[in-house]
């Protein structure tokens, strides 16, 4: 099997290098699309139609097109809002390559010329071979809604938060969840930002677009991600704005954030400034909580609010640099710090509960980003990003009272905090980020990317209140280095019908881990171990358009998982360490399908994908009453289906519906469990989302617009489903959640103001480890932009 799999991708790169050597053309045409604004138009379709030649803008606007003789041409832009423009040019000298440069004008413009719409980045990305979903954020910046939330509503994607903001939640794509994903912002690893950067503090303002890839990753992002990954895409062309908002609502949340760019036009220096504040005290009610009544003598269930579970977090970055300068279309410094204060109240599961144990933290990160196109030659980009950072946190436990779900005092144990031993642990993670990426477009149908990622972190913990650090596992630091190398080759043949992309992977991993073995009589006696290992992975990705608007997609991965850090030396709260755990292993299968129609100003379109997963070393996270702990569990297997059907009518009326199936199995012929249901995961669960608005219905220059979005989630087992009672706790029932947003922006979008009803009709909830979601809860939201 696994040698069919060489076989096989080496009789691809066979066919389309000699396809490439077929369809080589030199260079000849290049320049840039721009509006009437001069921003950069990312995605704008440039054809030259007699020649069947074309090609799409890349994010800074720029094309590259070839020909093969003398002669004048005709060459047609369009794009998404914007006309079409056609200009003749004529070439003269074949040794010589043009320029030309191409504005758009905005659509409600006067001009007497035929409308191509070309291709926004998600379609584009529909397009594309991998099974990919995009979410264009314009239409949600003005809700509430974090990056969690926005997620949570595409297809194959399952969000599972333990409470209110600032919780910590599980992620899965297409049966793959936890660390299993990986997250990036602008291609650039979000733990390297720090645990005050995560999806469920974000507000959804600061991305222009979220692109999920499900099962197989392009070595672009330089991940060792087994189930997908999640890219936060911000607005890097707009050359001038400011966008502020803040919004307030239950539990005492407050929510604030900015984020605002300076460009010089004549130097190119460039200022970017982002930074975001949440606050909430979560004491939401949590029902039906089953507790002794002493005057009655039973157990009885009764509501009691949250009352140790308040966060706060707060991020501010500066960068500084220069754009668009001959040695650099990019170049930044930049600094960013963030910290963060959280009280915990349950352990892994909320039959324990907790009154005083809390942990904080601070983060700080240099970074220098640089990013080049025609970097010496034509055709040849090169992006970099560098950081050393540092993060310290603290966990404290050292209440000797024991608390119930009413915050009264039920008891004392002078001995011990609330979780285990009186503590105070001090942690300082060190870790340095290097990913570099160079980029080579041969001609209009073939380009090469090369990829390095490294990732080095060092761990190191101490526990202040004892003076005897010998039975600590990290009172020597920890150390963990990854790296990822990635080689891609992507082509296109008969006319952008068929577009493949081919690309190989390899992963290093290198372990430094102290651990406590044992303890004999006198004290504990350690044992280091120390590991370097490489492991490699290949795959493919294909996309076949049967008409213009109709295609197949295809993809296939041999990938790796390596371990986190969190799941070798724990989290410092609730995780325990695991240095034994293997890297994870799978091979991933994709088949799509891709459709869209326009019937006048009515638009349809459907995306639907069958998936399948086989993974070794599997690593879930077990949980016991207050402590939990990764492992390698075998080999499991995962299948499944997801579809989704969207329609628009102009800019009045929307609606969205997806679902999700999936069946994900243990595959251990010598474990008890074979061929039961992964637990602890929904396996059925769709979303859908309506949205009606009108323009200038109370005053020219505004819009009003009404949003309702409902989720489902079937039942799902805890634990194991042959330990399992349907009748029991052991199940997480079915539920039905619906969400409400009313919007109004003014004067063109400059003023904006929402209001927000999340579980409108006040639904139990349940989530990851069935642990309770809030109930109905609102929220307001005043957003100024201007650009």
């Amino acid at each position: 099997m696994q040698i069919n799999k060489i076989l096989l991708t080496g009789l691809l790169c066979a066919f389309h290098f000699f396809t490439l050597a077929q369809n080589a053309a030199p260079l000849r045409i290049r320049g840039k699309i721009q509006s009437t604004e001069n921003q950069a138009i990312e995605g704008a379709s440039v054809r030259i139609r007699t020649l069947k030649s074309g090609t799409v803008s890349a994010a800074d606007g720029s094309y590259q097109l070839s020909v093969s003789k003398t002669g004048q041409y005709l060459i047609e832009a369009s794009a998404v809002g914007y006309l079409t423009r056609k200009q003749t040019i004529e070439i003269k000298n074949l040794a010589e390559e043009q320029n030309f440069d191409l504005i758009l004008q905005n659509d409600d413009q006067q001009m007497q010329t035929v409308n191509v719409v070309g291709k926004t980045e998600k379609r584009k990305l529909a397009e594309s071979g991998f099974n990919v979903n995009a979410i264009e954020t314009k239409a949600l910046a003005n809700s509430t809604a974090d990056l969690n939330q926005v997620l949570s509503r595409s297809t194959g994607i399952r969000v599972r938060e333990s409470g209110g903001l600032g919780s910590d939640f599980n992620f899965s794509i297409n049966g793959l969840s936890g660390k299993q994903v990986k997250f990036f912002i602008d291609g650039i690893p979000m733990e390297s930002f720090g645990n005050s950067m995560s999806l469920n503090n974000i507000p959804v303002n600061l991305a222009q677009r979220i692109e999920i890839y499900k099962g197989v990753v392009p070595v672009e992002l330089g991940a060792d991600a087994l189930g997908g990954a999640v890219n936060i895409v911000t607005n890097q062309q707009v050359k001038q704005y400011l966008d502020m908002s803040y919004s307030y609502g239950s539990f005492n949340s407050h929510r604030a954030s900015l984020s605002g760019r300076y460009t010089d036009a004549k130097t190119g220096f460039t200022i970017n400034a982002n930074g975001f504040y949440n606050y909430a005290d979560n004491n939401y009610t949590m029902k039906e909580i089953e507790v002794y009544d002493y005057a009655q003598s039973k157990y009885v269930e009764k509501n009691f609010k949250r009352f140790n579970d308040g966060f706060r977090s707060g991020m501010g970055q500066l960068e500084l640099g220069y754009r668009d300068k001959s040695w650099a279309d990019v170049l930044l410094l930049g600094m960013l710090y963030s910290s963060s204060f959280k009280e915990i109240q349950t352990g892994a599961t909320q039959e324990k509960v907790f009154g005083k144990v809390h942990t904080y933290g601070d983060f700080a990160m240099p970074s220098l980003k640089y990013k080049k196109n025609d970097l010496f030659v034509k055709g040849l980009s090169a992006s970099l990003f560098a950081t050393y950072a540092k993060e310290k946190s603290t966990t404290v436990d050292t209440a000797i009272s024991r608390y119930d779900w009413t915050g009264n005092v039920i008891g004392y144990d002078k001995n011990f905090g609330e979780r285990d031993q009186l503590s105070i642990w001090k942690y300082t993670n060190n870790f340095a980020i290097l990913r570099a990426n160079i980029a080579y477009v041969l001609d209009a149908n073939n380009s090469f990317s090369l990829n390095y990622a490294l990732s080095a972190g060092r761990r190191k913990a101490i526990e202040t209140l004892k003076s005897d650090q010998s039975a600590n596992t990290l009172d020597v630091p920890n150390k963990l280095n990854k790296g990822v190398l990635g080689l891609s080759w992507q082509n296109q043949l008969f006319n952008e019908r068929l577009s493949t992309s081919v690309f190989a992977k390899q992963y290093r991993l290198h372990t430094y881990i102290r651990e406590a073995k044992y303890y004999n009589g006198t004290g504990y006696v350690k044992e280091e171990a120390e590991k370097t290992k490489s492991y490699y992975g290949y795959g493919v990705a294909t996309r076949f358009k049967i008409t213009e608007e109709t295609g197949l997609k295809a993809s296939y991965e041999h990938a790796f998982r390596l371990p986190e850090v969190e799941e070798l030396f724990g989290d410092g709260n609730t995780i325990l360490a695991t240095p034994g755990l293997n890297p994870e292993e799978s091979d991933n299968i994709n088949l799509g399908i891709y459709a869209s129609k326009q019937i006048n100003d009515h638009h349809f379109a459907i995306e639907g994908s069958a998936f399948y997963r086989k993974a070794k070393n599997f690593i879930q996270l077990e949980v016991s009453n207050i402590f939990a702990k990764y492992r390698n569990i075998g080999n499991t297997q995962i299948t499944g289906l997801d579809g989704e059907i969207r329609y628009n009518y102009k800019d009045l009326l929307s609606f969205t519906v997806n679902a999700s199936y999936m069946n994900a199995v243990k595959k251990d012929p010598a474990a008890a469990t074979k061929e039961e249901r992964i637990p602890n995961q929904p396996w059925l669960f769709g979303n859908a989302d309506i949205g009606i608005g009108k323009n200038d219905l109370l005053g020219k220059g505004s819009r009003i617009q009404l949003n309702w979005f409902t989720q489902y989630t079937h039942w799902f087992y805890l634990y194991w489903p042959d330990r399992a009672i349907a009748e029991s706790k052991s199940r997480i029932p079915g539920q039905t959640v619906h969400n409400a947003t009313l919007t109004y922006s003014v004067k063109e979008g400059k003023y904006n103001f929402s209001l927000e009803s999340r579980n409108i009709f006040d639904t139990m909830a349940y989530d990851n480890f069935r642990l309770q979601k809030p109930g109905r809860a609102f929220f307001l939201k005043f957003r100024y932009f201007i650009k």
